[in-house]
């Protein structure tokens, strides 16, 4: 009797806890489809329902909303960031798993001890540099924010590598393979789990950032902003009245790439994830 009152009680306190969750979401979902363009709060569910904030968001862009452009400046720094961040990982991964050099133990403790501190402790000094070289304000200075530190997350990739048995690259070296050749065409094709875990989660870090994007994008341009920066400007004192309803929309809209992709590549995102945990 105790144990099933313990159970019920538990469970009673993970529903109440997904409620509340549950519940800002559910108020921007249905504020989206919301006939009015403000922020109601007389109502939870609205009396009117139309499509007409996912139309103008879309394929009405003013002054204040250019969402199209937003999502494609946005597409563009995720996906390169995405690309450069999964060859560094795999690099350092690869040469912390598979080879061994002089201080490499050190190497590996210095940069665990790195990932210790919090990345906002950097982001003036980041600024200044790039500022200094002239690259506030571009896209490519967001990529080079994004994903030049990189190498720094190999460790749950490199847990992966380390379920690799040693004596297939000794029998693809036997075989006449050099180093990248090793890397190339038996570690690689063996971590297709993991590398999908990292393309996942190095797309999402710069897709949904906001504080590295706000502090590097100053120039005031709509037309350079990313996504969370022209959703955030949507909120300000003298729109809210006017674009709350189409910013919930901005924010389902926003949602949708990623989560098609996670459903998609969750098999294989599991097994990174995993695995990688093995001897992480």
């Amino acid at each position: 009797m105790k144990k099933a009152l313990k159970i019920t009680g538990h469970h009673l306190l993970l529903t109440i806890l997904v409620v509340i969750w549950l519940i800002p979401i559910l108020w921007l979902f249905v504020t989206a489809f919301s006939g009015y363009r403000g922020m109601n709060t007389a109502h939870f569910f609205p009396e009117t329902w139309s499509f007409q904030n996912f139309y103008k968001i879309l394929f009405q862009p003013d002054n204040i909303v250019k969402y199209g452009r937003w999502f494609l400046n946005t597409l563009i720094i995720a996906s390169a960031s995405c690309v450069v961040s999964t060859i560094f990982v795999l690099m350092v991964s690869y040469a912390f798993s598979c080879t061994r050099f002089k201080g490499r133990k050190e190497l590996m403790t210095f940069s665990l001890i790195l990932n210790m501190f919090p990345g906002v402790l950097s982001m003036i000094a980041i600024y200044f540099i790039l500022k200094s070289i002239g690259l506030t304000n571009s896209h490519l200075g967001l990529i080079i924010c994004y994903s030049a530190g990189s190498g720094l997350g190999y460790l749950i990739v490199k847990g992966f590598m380390d379920t690799i048995p040693v004596s297939l690259r000794e029998a693809a070296k036997l075989e006449g393979a050099n180093e990248f050749q090793t890397f190339w065409k038996v570690v690689i094709p063996i971590c297709k789990p993991i590398i999908v875990y990292q393309i996942i989660s190095s797309f999402l870090a710069p897709w949904g950032d906001f504080v590295m994007a706000r502090l590097m994008l100053t120039s005031g341009l709509s037309k350079d902003w990313t996504i969370a920066i022209g959703l955030y400007n949507m909120l300000d004192r003298a729109l809210i009245d006017k674009y709350f309803s189409i910013f919930c929309a901005g924010g389902i809209l926003i949602a949708i790439p990623i989560s098609i992709l996670f459903v998609i590549m969750q098999k294989y995102y599991v097994e990174g994830v995993t695995g990688g945990a093995v001897k992480g």
